[in-house]
């Protein structure tokens, strides 16, 4: 079924290009959870001095959770309304109602010679500019169909409801519906959904923020560094309407940033955002320990699970080969997270390898397809 599926998107991207199905010119499958994604070439360009481009077709890799709550229908349909509003972003052609995006051609942030180390002067202030520009888009003129639910869509100001439906999002979809398989390996790690009870008490706390667009996964990855070393703004997806605190929050937690770094950077989003929208920073020194505790909790439920997929063996055994990894990465959210889940200390590497050992052996028995 996966490589059916492959040779479609494939197809997809060759139509696209006007190529042969196995024409070498297309690059892909590129690296990615939520979709499976080829780079093809776009035709030339009228103008005789311009460098070729690449587009990126891609599509959802079908039966896919989310993990993260979904605003804007169309990825595409974003990034054309914000041409001219935000820089260094994709551009989109027209190729049909969404459009196709121009591929950034570059590295990740996370592929440089020091691939966790800090920003440079440059990508700092670059970074600024796209804090500001996103708190300088006027929310209401982005006229693009949302998926999200009315509930999930507080008024304009109530950042503690903001927060409180990512919370139960995280609740309700990921921990109880999603992750009801893997409740027994939760109780063996000592997880529980109190966590988040405890977290929405908080949120119930903090102070209003005017709404802004916000990028939602401000991540190494999603960050494109260009032939010219300019830093760009990719994977719109998981964009919204909300607390522009939010994605100071998750960048933060993703990041990783020394702690020195970390009040840089905090400084400039505030100078950023600030001049952008008065009174959009207000209470955050106050707020952003609450909205950094949900991405750590969020973290939890999202790896436990991710990591039993991972290790999943056809005949429903662990993958050994890969607990280790799994376990290490499991631990390390555990850890981060830990004053949230209780005073016990977090499950150890080796305890969280255990864990999962006993919820495989614990299930029943698959036998392996003959395929």
């Amino acid at each position: 079924m996966t490589v059916h599926t492959e040779s479609v998107v494939r197809r997809t991207a060759a139509g696209r290009a006007g190529l042969d199905y196995d024409d070498s010119a297309i690059e892909g499958p590129l690296q990615g959870y939520h979709h499976e994604t080829y780079v093809i070439p776009l035709p030339p360009s009228s103008d005789p001095g311009a460098q070729p481009r690449r587009g990126k077709v891609r599509e959802p890799r079908p039966g896919l959770f989310w993990y993260d709550r979904r605003c804007f229908r169309s990825e595409e349909l974003l990034l054309r309304a914000l041409q001219g509003r935000v820089r260094r972003i994709p551009e989109i052609i027209e190729a049909d109602e969404a459009g196709l995006q121009v591929f950034i051609e570059g590295r990740t942030l996370g592929q440089g010679v020091l691939p966790s180390g800090p920003l440079s002067p440059r990508h700092r202030r670059q970074l600024r500019q796209l804090f500001g520009e996103l708190a300088a888009v006027k929310t209401d003129e982005i006229d693009i169909e949302r998926i999200c639910s009315p509930k999930d869509r507080p008024a304009d100001g109530d950042s503690a409801g903001f927060l409180i439906s990512l919370i139960a999002f995280t609740q309700e979809r990921v921990y109880r519906e999603h992750g009801a398989p893997y409740h027994s390996l939760f109780g063996r790690l000592g997880v529980s959904d109190a966590a988040l009870e405890g977290l929405k008490s908080r949120a119930r706390g903090l102070g209003s923020r005017p709404f802004v667009l916000v990028h939602g996964d401000l991540h190494r990855a999603n960050f494109i560094v260009d032939l010219r070393g300019d830093l760009w703004t990719i994977d719109w997806e998981l964009a919204m309407i909300g607390d522009p605190l939010y994605d100071l929050a998750t960048h933060l937690h993703l990041m990783r940033y020394e702690v020195e770094e970390r009040e840089e950077i905090c400084g400039i989003w505030e100078e950023a955002v600030e001049a952008a929208r008065p009174d959009a920073t207000s209470g955050w020194r106050r707020d952003l320990p609450v909205l950094l505790a949900y991405k750590r909790a969020q973290s939890v439920y999202t790896d436990v699970i991710r990591g039993a997929l991972v290790l999943e063996e056809p005949t429903g055994g662990p993958n050994r080969h890969l607990l280790r990894g799994v376990a290490e990465q499991v631990h390390q959210a555990l850890a981060a997270a830990q004053p949230l889940f209780g005073e016990q200390a977090a499950p150890t590497p080796g305890q969280v390898m255990d864990a999962y050992e006993e919820w495989f052996g614990s299930r029943p028995a698959v036998t392996a397809s003959a395929s």
